[in-house]
Parts: C-alpha cells; structure tokens; sequence
C-alpha cells in the first residue's frame, strides 16, 4: 500500500496523512490518533526512502567528533557519552536520527568530504578541538552547521557553549573563597575552550592579588591523564592547595593521583571540575565541579541546526556556568 492508497482509506489528503504520520505540520489531534490507529491496524509504515527522495531530506543529522587536539581520546570519554546521549534524545524528540563520527584530521578538507557525502540535512560538531581555522573556514560556505565551543569576536560560526572564561573565573574564585592561596590548573592546554578556562583562572587570581597558577598540562584519555598528573605531582617543589581542572575526568585523576601520593582531598588539596557530568556524584569525595548544562546545550544545538536546516539565520548561544559544591572542595 502506498501513501496515496492509506489516505484514501483514512479519507484524508494525501498531505494531511503524511504530515499525521511524521508528526509534522499542522493536524488535528483527534484526526493524527485516528490515522495513526488506522496505520497500526494495517501496519502500513511510510515508506521512508520514496518521502527523503521527495523532500530531498535525509531527515538525520552528523554528529562529528573532531580529535586533533589528542588522538588517544576516544567517545567512550565520560563527557562525550553525556552529550551524545542528550543529543539523540533531543534529535529523535524531533523526528531525526543520528549519524555519529570520530575524526582524526589528516588533513584541512576533513569537514568539506563528509559535507559532500550527502549523507544528512546538517551537523553538529562536538568541540572545535584544535580545528576552529577548519570550521570557522567552511562555515563561511556550508550553512546548517551548529558547534559545542567558545566564541570569539567576529567569529563566523554557529557556537553554543558555556561561558569558559566566566567558568574559569567562578572556579578560582570558590576556592580563593575556600581559603587557597597556592593554585594549579591541571588538563588539556589546547583549543579554544580550554584556553579561556585558564583566562578566567588567571584574572580571578590576579583580582585576589595571588600570584598565576602552576600549569599541569595532561591528556583527556583518563588513563594518560592519571599518568600525566601523578608525574606533575612528583616534581612540583611546592604543593598546590587548591587545583583547577579543566574537565570533571581530569579532575578524577587528580584525586586519584593526589590520594596514592598520601595528599588529602580536600584536606590537603582542595579539587574542583569542568563538566557537570554525572560521574562527579560517584568518586569519592564527591566532586565539585562547574556545570555547563550539557543537556540545555544539547538541546539548544538541536533546535539551532533544524533551524538552519530550514534556511534560517541564527545567532551563536552562550550559557552561564554554574558552580556545583560539594565534597572535594
């Protein structure tokens, strides 16, 4: 049966069953249960292929995962996980699906082959990585794009992102406010986001009249991460009293590292996350963290990406951080 035979029988148009079916356009509610009652009791199911064909959709949108900042780290990392499944959760809300892919740049035209794939409507990219010249360059041509980074003046693409430096700042300043005088910023010291983080550090510290932080620089892959961090530790003259991480998972391996060193967190060292992902509630102490509202962001690139999807402009959204206390702190 195909969708001219079912509306026929339902004793509509052809355009008000289709719209009833994909939950798009405007339909009664009364006649949308009714077709779709009668679709379940035929088990007539669109043909998905022949409606994509007709509106030159794919109806799915790229989720790309840019590593060029660290090929070690993998979507099995905590807080890819998080915001891919906020991400799908969002997208299938919206009748979409999803098509997920790690990229380890090899070259600048990376972002323009899988945009000549044809295989969906947009794309969100999670994170610009060390790729910002890359995105920033095709944003200028390829419109429904949307990105999970920072802003910066006269910035081309589409961002949405939580404030870093302001995150940056309301970390240094809770622990300034916790008593420490003696700070480090541990983590990843490429891209964008990470860069304004330790901004916000820094001016923090220098309105408190304290001297800049200790720089840690490490890996995302928790497993190097530890590693980088215990070696940091080991070779600092002067221990830390509080430490700035630039993601919640470096900060679990700076408590872990800090514990097997016989440092009490937070005793000895206060510790303090980037995130807001739910692996905080799990380590022991609890870790205070600063929350970007991952699933508000997830959210928020959705409806941005459709949006563009349908032709519209639209403006780059940045969240406000919020400071989670609790325990390590």
């Amino acid at each position: 049966m195909n969708l001219k035979e079912f509306a026929e029988l339902a004793g509509v148009s052809t355009a008000t069953a289709s719209r009833a079916l994909s939950r798009s356009g405007r339909v009664s509610e009364e006649t949308r249960q009714r077709i779709a009652v009668l679709a379940e009791k035929l088990g007539y199911q669109p043909n998905a292929i022949a409606r994509n064909l007709r509106t030159q959709r794919t109806m799915t949108v790229g989720v790309l995962v840019p590593m060029g900042h660290d090929a070690l780290q993998h979507l099995s990392d905590p807080f890819f996980n998080t915001m891919i499944g906020f991400l799908a959760d969002a997208l299938v809300d919206r009748g979409y699906d999803l098509l997920l892919s790690r990229v380890l740049p090899s070259d600048e035209r990376w972002l323009d082959r899988y945009i000549g794939s044809g295989r969906v409507d947009g794309i969100i990219v999670i994170g610009q990585s060390d790729q910002y010249h890359v995105i920033e360059s095709v944003a200028r041509r390829y419109h429904p794009m949307v990105v999970w980074g920072g802003q910066l003046p006269g910035q081309q693409h589409c961002a949405v992102g939580s404030d870093n430096f302001r995150g940056g700042q309301l970390a240094a300043e809770h622990l300034v406010a916790q008593g420490c005088r003696k700070l480090a910023y541990a983590g990843p010291d490429r891209g964008a986001e990470f860069g304004e983080r330790l901004a916000g550090v820094r001016a923090a510290l220098a309105a408190a009249g304290l001297p800049e932080p200790v720089e840690l620089p490490s890996h995302f892959e928790p497993d190097a991460a530890y590693r980088d961090l215990a070696a940091h530790l080991l070779s600092l003259g002067h221990m830390p009293d509080g430490i700035v991480a630039g993601a919640d998972v470096t900060a679990a391996g700076m408590i872990k590292a800090l514990t097997e060193l016989g440092h009490d967190v937070p005793g000895a060292v206060r510790v303090i996350g980037y995130d807001g992902l739910p692996l905080g509630e799990q380590l022991t102490p609890t870790l205070t963290t600063i929350d970007q509202q991952l699933r508000e962001g997830a959210r928020i690139m959705v409806d941005l990406v459709l949006r563009r999807i349908a032709g519209e402009d639209t403006p780059s959204v940045r969240i406000a951080p919020r400071l989670l206390q609790r325990a390590s702190t």
